[in-house]
């Protein structure tokens, strides 16, 4: 065997976050087999040190960037932030999910390794160079995600939500991997920058067929970012699902997702930018659209977020429709806003759910303010966020979305997304409103103080959204120079 086929230690080093991933989640897994009941506390502990490990990996990959195993893989800027980003929201994910799972009689070490090899799967992603390798870490979360959303197997809510997710989402990838063999048969390779050169060479294969080939892509790319016409799993998902996941699949799986359909997108596809755009003008118009106005009619409140997802994709693809470097650095940015406020909203519904999560109402929060007064004010500063209020990192992601949009022209498409923006108002408000002027009924009116935990995210969400509301030029200064050129 020729000695290149050997990868050299700067190659393993480049997938490091991968590798302790995987590793602490076959830990995890093996102490779920000899470890008594007692001892299945140090579950959470350990996850929470392998996702911390894989952070440290991350940004110690970045220090020796470039490719990695034949150019399947590339560590670079732009995959540095998204496995960043995903890591933080697995962290999250643990830190709210340490209470809930005892509280819920399930807690089993295998929850946590879900977590971390659904991570493992995002960071794949993330970092993917080649169509075959966005597929295996797409499957890879994606497998993962569908036992999350069913882990509380007596619940019949659970069931649902799992049998939805794993079918439609079967469905969708399908459907992304015959795109993938067309677009093989078209240019001869799987690697983004040789389909960019085969696209922009002057035997180029027909449009019709690529732009063919696009669209079948975009439909597995639009199913895990919830975008209209592919998000009608999402709000039955969501809500089924367990609070802490469905405040998970929200976060790490889609913004892994859009870090694909961005480099796909704007690296092989570059050359038929101009042909897509359009496209991808309706597919954000409609998902905001079908996101706010939805949500308006909501009275659950994990619905309610479930549809703010869809919305949210919506003012994300805005900035992939500008097809540009300040569109994809915006984009990345409102990912990052929007991860930490969304999965803090999520983390105080887990908390106010209670068991079984039987308050689960909008009118469950009523008198919130009076009852906590602290995770009350942590839930309007999400809110707020979400809604795009000043001082909150929700205020600068559509400020640099918006503004991406405007300097490739679109106006109408801005102007639309400000007009949905505003219809989002309503229902964000509406939550302030029962939570601050409304009286809790006798049912609702004792409601436990959280813990640690669970306090680690709340409160830790809340800190980062401020932050990247106040501060917000490390991440924007980061997400500029690690965006696509």
């Amino acid at each position: 065997m020729p000695a290149s086929f050997f990868p050299a230690s700067a190659e393993y080093l480049r997938i490091l976050p991968e590798i302790l991933l995987t590793l602490f989640g076959v830990a995890i897994m093996f102490f779920e087999a000899v470890l008594s009941e007692a001892r299945k506390r140090i579950f959470a502990p350990l996850a929470a040190a392998g996702l911390g490990a894989a952070l440290v990996g991350s940004i110690v990959a970045y220090g020796s960037p470039g490719a990695a195993f034949h150019g399947m893989i590339i560590v670079d800027g732009f995959a540095t932030f998204f496995r960043v980003l995903v890591v933080a929201a697995g962290l999250l994910a643990v830190f709210a999910s340490a209470e809930y799972l005892w509280r819920e009689n399930h807690p089993g070490g295998e929850f946590y390794a879900l977590i971390l090899f659904s991570v493992a799967g995002q960071s794949i992603m993330a970092s993917a160079n080649e169509l075959i390798v966005i597929f295996i870490g797409l499957e890879i979360s994606s497998i993962a995600s569908y036992i999350l959303a069913g882990y509380l197997r007596d619940d019949p809510r659970n069931n649902e939500a799992a049998l939805k997710y794993f079918l439609l989402g079967s469905f969708a990838t399908a459907f992304l991997l015959y795109g993938v063999a067309w677009i093989y048969g078209l240019t001869g390779s799987t690697n983004l920058e040789a389909i960019r050169l085969a696209l922009s060479a002057g035997g180029a294969p027909p449009l019709l067929l690529t732009g063919a080939a696009a669209a079948l892509m975009f439909v597995g790319f639009g199913f895990k970012i919830s975008a209209a016409p592919f998000q009608i799993w999402a709000p039955d998902v969501y809500q089924g699902a367990p609070a802490p996941v469905s405040g998970f699949l929200s976060v790490g799986p889609k913004a892994a997702a859009f870090a694909i359909l961005i480099r796909t997108f704007e690296t092989a596809f570059g050359p038929i930018a101009h042909d897509w755009q359009p496209l991808m003008w309706v597919c954000a118009l409609a998902t905001m659209i079908v996101g706010n106005f939805a949500a308006i009619q909501q009275s659950n409140i994990k619905r309610m977020l479930a549809y703010s997802s869809i919305a949210h994709a919506g003012y994300v693809l805005i900035a992939v429709t500008a097809a540009s470097q300040t569109g994809a650095a915006a984009a990345m940015f409102y990912l990052a806003a929007y991860a930490f406020t969304n999965f803090g909203a999520f983390a105080v519904v887990t908390h106010v759910a209670r068991k079984g999560e039987r308050y689960v109402k909008i009118d469950d929060f009523a008198g919130l303010a009076r009852r906590q007064p602290g995770m009350a004010a942590m839930l309007a500063i999400f809110l707020l966020s979400l809604i795009g209020v000043p001082l909150t990192g929700g205020f600068f992601g559509k400020f640099y979305i918006f503004k991406a949009a405007l300097d490739s022209n679109l106006v109408w498409l801005t102007v639309l997304g400000l007009l949905n923006s505003a219809v989002a108002a309503y229902y964000y408000l509406r939550v302030l409103v029962v939570m601050y002027m409304k009286d809790p009924d006798g049912a609702a009116e004792s409601l436990p103080s959280a813990g640690p935990a669970l306090k680690l995210a709340v409160y830790g969400s809340a800190i980062v959204t401020l932050l990247l509301g106040i501060l917000p030029g490390f991440v924007l200064d980061f997400a500029n120079r690690a965006a696509l050129r």
